[in-house]
């Protein structure tokens, strides 16, 4: 099968950062958060490419995360808050504190039951997805690092068939979890991931920034970067590792030869012919990797650091998030 590659069809520039992104499936319509504390509508290949900003009581600093809850919008940010919105309507319908610090990540399960949003106060919250009732509060993370720091917890991923969630933290710590008990099922360990500075700067740099299982659910994908030099950089490679997650084995860990800094997004193929992550250091680049020979295959700059990103459903049209741009690009293979 010949490497993928990309090619772009349109670029809406923008004078904010895009931290998060979601599509309604089967079209080109986006929801986003910003760096302006809005939360976005755009036809991403409308002529004009015009965003519809979200109306009423909303965030009060970055928006982090967003979810498609059937006719719902839910987003979450640094301010705290989980706010549902009507996504038709642009208004607000109900808005809680979901957690105590930083929220990192909201995301929908592919069944579209639930929704969960992870934060630096260490805690994964499991919300009904139509009416936000708290299902779930899931405590396997350490609120401090091995060096009495504030960890963080950047990510998780849902399994193909909903059942599991994976989270993973700062120090590369990794649970997944019963989505019906909400009790852990299995830990795994990613510590390339982390970097501890003792002499310079004492601090530490790095973590998992992205998970995600295979279609078949039996490979955990898990991104970040690598061991740094300079923690006042992303100096670090970009760093892939896959997991048997259910032996608990490390089946290969990948570093790129060509970029720097985290992956901050992953996704499989539809059909597991590939997995991509995006992220970035300031600049923005696309991995592709063949999982089956275990290795990096297309390595491709893109024009802003990417945050999030959402694949089609056939695999064959990305739609990305990042440093003051939305674009879609074409995936040829």
């Amino acid at each position: 099968m010949p490497d993928p590659i990309l090619k772009l069809l349109k670029e809406l520039k923008r004078s904010d950062v895009a931290l998060c992104l979601a599509r309604v499936p089967d079209s080109t319509r986006l929801f986003f958060g910003s760096s302006d504390a809005g939360v976005y509508e755009v036809d991403a290949m409308s002529e004009k490419g015009e965003a519809r900003r979200f109306e009423g009581e909303g965030h009060t600093s970055y928006v982090t995360g967003v979810a498609l809850a059937g006719g719902q919008v839910v987003s979450g940010g640094y301010d705290r808050q989980l706010i549902w919105w009507d996504a038709a309507s642009g208004k607000p319908l109900r808005a809680a504190k979901a957690h105590d610090r930083w929220i990192r990540r909201v995301l929908t399960s592919p069944d579209g039951k639930v929704v969960v949003s992870v934060a630096d106060d260490m805690v994964a919250r499991v919300w009904e997805a139509s009416t936000g009732r708290l299902r779930h509060e899931l405590r396997g993370h350490a609120a401090m690092t091995p060096h009495n720091f504030d960890s963080m917890l950047h990510t998780c991923a849902f399994s193909p068939d909903s059942k599991l969630l994976a989270t993973g933290d700062k120090t590369g710590h990794i649970v997944v979890w019963s989505v019906e008990t909400g009790k852990p099922v299995k830990t795994l360990e990613a510590p390339g991931c982390y970097t501890w500075d003792p002499r310079q700067r004492i601090h530490s740099i790095g973590g998992i920034r992205s998970l995600a299982f295979s279609p078949d659910g039996a490979v955990l994908a898990v991104g970040g970067m690598g061991k740094v030099e300079n923690i006042d950089h992303l100096g670090g490679k970009a760093r892939l590792e896959l997991f048997d997650w259910q032996k608990g084995e490390s089946l290969a860990a990948l570093e790129s030869d060509k970029y720097k800094g985290v992956i901050a997004h992953l996704e499989f193929h539809p059909q597991g012919a590939w997995l991509l992550g995006c992220g970035g250091d300031g600049k923005g680049w696309a991995l592709f990797t063949d999982v089956a020979a275990r290795k990096f295959t297309t390595q491709d700059a893109l024009p802003m650091h990417t945050h999030q990103f959402a694949l089609s459903e056939k695999g064959d049209r990305l739609f990305a998030a990042g440093h003051n741009r939305v674009g879609v690009w074409d995936i040829v293979a």
